[in-house]
C-alpha cells in the first residue's frame, strides 16, 4: 500500500465520520492526485446519507469510485478537484467524479485537466454542469423558446446558467425560495414564485423533487409541450398529475439522467467529452453564484447532518482541503 488517505465514510444512515482508507500502490497508468477541493451535491448525497437509496437501485446509484455498500458504510461522493501528484501530468488541475477524500489513486483516463481560466474552487461544479448539458441534450431547446426551470437547486440552476446563453430563449427560474432570486439574477435569468411564473411554455425542465414542482411544471406548459424529469425521488413515489387537460393538451413527460449520453449525441460524444465542455463552460463567472457555502473536510460530517436535516440552507458546498 502507497499509505493511507482520509476521507468522508458513512458508517450508516445518518452516522458519518471522516476515516482513515487505504490508498493502493499507483500502476504506470495510474495518476495519484492531492485534492484541493470536493463539492456536496446536496440532492443526491443527503438522500445517500439518510439511507434512502432503493435496494433496487444500489448498482446504479454507485458512484465510480465508491468504496463500500449501500446503505453503509459507504464512500459517496462525485465531484472532486485536486493537483496531480505522481503519474502522467504531473502538476496539472484535474476534476475526478470521486468521493470526498484528501488524496486518491484512479487511472490516468478517469481524471479530466481544468482548463486555464477556470478556478478550482468553480471548477467542482463539473459534474452538476455536466448534468445540465446532458439535460439540455435530452429536451433539445430551439432559438427563441419559452422555458421554465422549475427547482432552484444545484441542477436547476446550472441547467438555468446553461441556457442564458442560448439565442432568444426566454429563461425564468421557478423556487418557492425567495433567496434563489439573487441566483437567478447573477446567472442572468428570470425568477418567479410558481405561482407568478409565466405560463404557454414550448419546454420546462423539473429539478425540485417535488410533487407540487412536478404538478406545477405541467401547468405551466403550452400545448404539446414536454416536461423534462430531472428529479430523483429515492424511495418516494410521488404522484403525477394525469388528468384533467393533461391528454387534451397533448402534453409529455420524459425522463433525462447523466449515467449515460443523452442519446441524440451517444454516437458522437463519450462522457470524457461532456465532462470536459461542462468544465469549459465554468469559465464563466455567472457559475460562481451556485457555490453559497464551504467548510474545511474535518466539519463535512456535521455538515452533512444539517444538510440532511434542511438545516443549512444554499446550493453548492464547497470542501476545502
Amino acid at each position: 500500500m502507497a499509505g493511507t488517505a482520509r476521507a468522508l465514510r458513512i458508517e450508516a444512515p445518518g452516522r458519518a465520520r471522516i476515516a482513515e482508507v487505504p490508498l493502493p500502490d499507483p500502476g504506470p497508468d495510474d495518476v495519484v492526485v492531492r485534492t484541493l477541493h470536493t463539492a456536496v451535491s446536496r440532492g443526491t448525497e443527503t438522500l445517500v446519507f439518510r439511507g434512502e437509496v432503493p435496494p433496487s437501485q444500489y448498482d446504479r446509484m454507485r458512484a465510480p469510485f465508491q468504496a463500500g455498500d449501500f446503505p453503509g458504510p459507504v464512500v459517496y461522493g462525485y465531484l472532486a478537484v485536486g493537483v496531480v501528484e505522481a503519474g502522467p501530468g504531473v502538476g496539472r488541475t484535474v476534476f475526478c467524479l470521486h468521493p470526498h477524500q484528501d488524496r486518491f489513486v484512479v487511472p490516468a483516463d478517469a481524471v479530466v485537466a481544468v482548463p486555464d481560466g477556470v478556478p478550482p474552487e468553480r471548477a467542482v461544479l463539473a459534474g452538476t454542469v455536466e448534468t445540465a448539458v446532458n439535460a439540455l441534450w435530452d429536451a433539445a431547446p430551439r432559438v427563441g423558446d419559452r422555458v421554465a426551470v422549475v427547482g432552484a437547486g444545484m441542477v436547476g440552476a446550472s441547467v438555468a446558467g446553461v441556457l442564458a446563453s442560448f439565442p432568444g430563449v426566454r429563461v425564468e427560474l421557478v423556487d418557492v425560495d425567495e433567496s434563489r432570486r439573487a441566483v437567478a439574477a447573477a446567472l442572468g435569468v428570470g425568477f418567479a414564485s410558481p405561482d407568478a411564473a409565466a405560463g404557454e411554455c414550448d419546454l420546462v425542465l423539473h429539478a425540485s423533487a417535488s410533487e407540487a414542482g412536478l404538478a406545477r411544471s405541467l401547468e405551466l406548459l403550452g400545448d404539446e409541450g414536454e416536461v423534462v424529469e430531472l428529479s430523483w425521488y429515492g424511495e418516494r413515489a410521488p404522484r403525477v398529475p394525469l388528468g384533467e387537460a393533461f391528454h387534451s393538451r397533448r402534453l409529455a413527460i420524459r425522463a433525462s439522467q447523466v449515467g449515460r449520453v443523452a442519446p441524440a449525441r451517444r454516437a458522437r460524444w463519450t462522457t470524457t467529452d461532456r465532462l470536459a465542455l461542462a468544465l469549459r463552460l465554468l469559465a464563466d463567472a455567472r457559475f460562481d453564484a451556485l457555490v453559497t457555502d464551504s467548510c474545511a473536510v474535518e466539519q463535512l460530517p456535521d455538515v452533512l447532518a444539517a444538510l440532511a436535516a434542511g438545516e443549512r440552507p444554499g446550493l453548492a458546498v464547497r470542501v476545502d482541503y
